[in-house]
């Protein structure tokens, strides 16, 4: 397309003002700050603009195709596998990706998953992975694609070559509480997903209120947008909508996660991880067109080839791979501190926004983006929505050596949990597959 130059101030007038930006007003826009012609503060305005006044379906695509082609397009086209990805919109506890991707590669699945960091309360796969000592996430391309021709998996991180635009971008979203807005979130998600040469793409757009989509209703309003986008784009895309109203598994924390995604590997994941992890893993075998469904995805479980795939890609990428054998070659802290139940009763309900946060406060996330995170901390739930619990019984561990701010951490736990003399029936957790 042929390069022209606009006035961004009267880009970002019209945009306030409720207008419909061009392919090329957007085209430059992006382009022009990725190469550091518009400041952040004009970018700020912009996406304040665009949270406030919205974007069609057609702006939505093309400021996606903008950011996508800010950068590399990869070119996966001599890979014969199937190349499907996944990518969740974030939770608490949600480390289902580091059982998903080796389970499918076991399948014959081509995942080549480029992942993100936590932020706030939501946990990041690279945090996790990184927890691993000597994990590298920073493969160059022709790594990445290497190892995805030899063992179908490779889990690193948004490269200055793929997507630059959604890169800078996206670290202005956090700071300016621009996140949650449909074009952006859309937009952002697939410029990425879309620059990596897929065949299919398989999303867990989460809701509730460890969720950025706070309703089922605007996270299906989102998963339409993608989906079309996906279709658009000669890209196969199904979205699952799960609920986020509680902690994913029964570890928090990016050490204890892996902890549990290899136990889950190994045939002792919990309920909840499992369901969501084969619910996804399914539609990805779907689009694949490989049979077998959720039988051929318990049998990769069962005979530890999923967890042997894992193991292959922890050395591929300079981990150590004596974690998947022995946990005490993984930064977890020693000392452990028991929050009590006040009371006797049912749990009805887990603050799991609050549960994030208090991670952070221990130093296992992040509230900016630059923060360093200390990987060894985190929770260990013995009680989740629906279980009974009786007074001075263990509601929740919290793992953790460093941190000064230990009982004010407690004290605040304890309040995370909603605990009433009634039953209570947790939702289902799968809530609906929009194709």
């Amino acid at each position: 397309m042929k390069s022209v130059h606009y006035n961004p101030v009267e880009l970002i007038r019209k945009k306030r003002d409720g207008g419909k930006l061009s392919e090329s007003e957007l085209q430059y826009l992006i382009s022009a700050y990725t190469k550091g012609k518009i400041s952040d503060y004009q970018m700020s305005a912009f996406l304040m603009a665009v949270y406030f006044k919205g974007m069609d379906f057609e702006e939505t695509t093309h400021l996606m195709q903008a950011m996508m082609h800010s950068g590399e397009i990869l070119d996966l086209s001599d890979i014969q596998l199937p190349k499907i990805d996944k990518h969740s919109t974030g939770g608490v506890g949600d480390k289902v990706s580091l059982v998903l991707a080796p389970l499918l590669a076991s399948c014959g699945v081509c995942v080549p998953m480029i992942s993100g960091r936590g932020l706030g309360h939501t946990g990041g796969t690279l945090d996790k992975l990184e927890s691993i000592p000597g994990f590298r996430t920073d493969l160059s391309i022709h790594e990445f694609k290497k190892q995805l021709k030899e063992i179908g998996v490779a889990m690193i991180g948004q490269t200055a070559q793929i997507a630059p635009a959604d890169k800078k971008i996206y670290a202005l979203r956090d700071v300016t509480a621009t996140v949650d807005s449909i074009p952006l979130i859309a937009s952002s998600i697939m410029s990425k997903k879309l620059a990596e040469d897929l065949d299919g793409l398989v999303l867990d757009l989460k809701f509730g209120n460890g969720a950025f989509m706070r309703d089922a209703k605007r996270a299906q309003e989102l998963a339409h947008t993608m989906i079309q986008i996906g279709k658009r784009s000669g890209v196969h895309t199904i979205a699952v909508l799960t609920s986020m109203e509680a902690p994913l598994g029964m570890h928090v924390g990016n050490s204890l996660e892996v902890i549990e995604a290899i136990e889950a590997l190994k045939g002792h994941g919990p309920d909840d991880l499992m369901e969501v992890t084969y619910a996804l893993g399914e539609q990805m075998l779907r689009i694949a067109k490989i049979r077998g469904g959720r039988n051929l995805l318990e049998k990769k479980i069962l005979d530890r080839g999923a967890l042997e795939r894992f193991r292959q890609m922890i050395k591929r990428q300079g981990g150590d791979r004596r974690v998947v054998d022995d946990y005490k070659h993984l930064p977890v802290s020693k000392r452990s501190v028991e929050v009590l139940a006040p009371k006797t009763g049912y749990v009805h309900a887990i603050d799991t926004f609050d549960l994030g946060m208090l991670l952070v406060e221990l130093g296992g996330g992040r509230s900016k983006k630059e923060d360093t995170i200390d990987p060894s901390c985190g929770f260990k739930l013995h009680k989740k929505t629906g279980d009974y619990v009786r007074k001075g019984s263990c509601l929740v561990e919290i793992i953790n050596d460093r941190s000064t701010r230990l009982e004010a951490v407690a004290e605040k736990l304890g309040r995370v949990f909603s605990i009433q003399k009634k039953t209570h029936r947790y939702k289902k957790l799968i809530y609906r597959i929009v194709k």
